[in-house]
């Protein structure tokens, strides 16, 4: 972990100062924080604390093989109340051409002086670091969880999706930061009924016709590394061009396909070959949330004892369908158009074999207007948005 020039930054606001995280206690505690403050929270349910250790922890994150991270906490007196990452992540800045840090993991308890600390501080680092543009959040990557929750409170919780406050979109932009891109995710009831709406144009069927270039693959154990190579650079090819995508890399796929593995079924991965080729692709991950929701951040050892008969049994419900992309020399065709759909029609054929009665679609960026035309052809709007904020590092406002 990459440490500040200065070791201390107080906050000007009422009481608070913001200290970086320099211990092992402080990065337990900047791991644990939000199940802590947001506790009792109507709609909050806390992730396990090991999983977000394995997103958090230096020694385990594959992202601090390239980037520069910093964390903070805000304390108030002995109580911590409120995190931030400051992030430079040089494979980012690479791809985008330009000078922009990001702040990630901005969880506190919902007051405007709390917020703004910690956003200042991450302001202040990335300076010292040589940034332009702050952006955020994201933890701790655009690949990552991605975005500030501002609808869907209520709604059940997914996998890798962050949750926020109501009041926390209001106070982030009181800060000073304006919204740049909004996140959505649709709800897809895995039904008779759904399925019956939602028709491949012209009931065209893989390989017949003018689909007989094309075949699609499901997930081999066996195969499951040059497996996730394939959709490592299917994935940096059809997003490329995406806002805010950072390019991702082998280690960090190798590192996802071993977090994953143990959930994973043949069904959950569709993978579209033409004469061969991959041309794209859909994973769906179960939500882990649905079997350990009500066993807590650090469950007891009867709790475990239970997840892992729930892990033994898949006793999922929903899931949620993530790196949905075409590759690139589609774009403009009339192929690549029709990918997509083939690909969720796919997944709708197999919803039989899988104990899931619904799906999150998303995150899908509200100004890609081909990917929302698809999920709204079946689900008319969106039931959750997350946004993404930015601004200038030398702005005075």
């Amino acid at each position: 972990m990459t440490l500040p020039d200065r070791t201390d930054i107080p906050a000007p606001h009422d009481d608070l100062v913001v200290r970086p995280v320099t211990t092992r206690a402080d990065l337990k505690l900047f791991t644990t924080l939000p199940r802590r403050i947001y506790a009792g929270m109507a709609g909050f349910v806390p992730a396990f604390d090991m999983e977000q250790d394995d997103l958090l922890n230096p020694k385990k994150a594959p992202i601090f093989r390239h980037a520069s991270i910093r964390y903070f906490l805000a304390w108030r007196g002995n109580t911590a109340v409120g995190r931030i990452a400051a992030i430079v992540d040089h494979r980012a800045i690479e791809h985008w051409g330009m000078k922009i840090g990001c702040f990630g993991a901005l969880d506190a308890v919902p007051e405007g002086s709390v917020v703004s600390a910690l956003l200042e501080t991450a302001r202040n680092w990335l300076r010292l670091q040589g940034m332009q543009t702050m952006r955020g959040p994201v933890t701790l990557s655009g690949n990552g969880e991605s975005g500030l929750m501002v609808e869907g409170q209520d709604q059940p919780l997914m996998v890798a999706m962050p949750w926020h406050p109501r009041l926390m979109g209001k106070l982030v932009e009181d800060a000073g930061y304006k919204p740049v891109e909004d996140l959505v995710s649709y709800k897809l009831d895995l039904d008779d009924k759904t399925e019956a709406r939602f028709k491949v144009p012209g009931d065209l069927q893989i390989g017949e016709g003018r689909l007989g270039s094309i075949a699609i693959r499901r997930l081999s154990k066996k195969q499951i590394a040059e497996q996730g190579e394939i959709l490592r650079q299917l994935y940096n090819d059809a997003w490329s061009d995406k806002f805010n995508f950072v390019p991702l890399q082998d280690y960090e796929m190798k590192a996802m396909i071993k977090q994953l593995a143990p959930v994973l079924r043949p069904e959950h991965y569709v993978q579209i070959d033409q004469d061969g080729e991959p041309v794209a692709m859909a994973l769906v991950v179960p939500n882990l949330y649905d079997i350990a929701g009500d066993l807590g951040g650090s469950p007891s050892p009867l709790g475990w004892v239970k997840l892992a008969a729930r892990l033994t049994t898949h006793r999922f419900h929903s899931a949620r369908v993530i790196l949905l992309g075409v590759t690139q020399r589609l774009r403009g065709t009339v192929l690549g158009a029709l990918v997509p759909s083939l690909a969720i029609a796919e997944l709708m054929r197999r919803r039989k074999s899988l104990p899931y009665s619904w799906v999150e679609l998303g995150w899908i960026q509200a100004s890609d207007s081909n990917m929302r035309n698809l999920a709204e052809s079946i689900v008319p709007e969106p039931y959750k948005r997350y946004r993404l904020y930015e601004r200038q590092i030398d702005d005075p406002a």
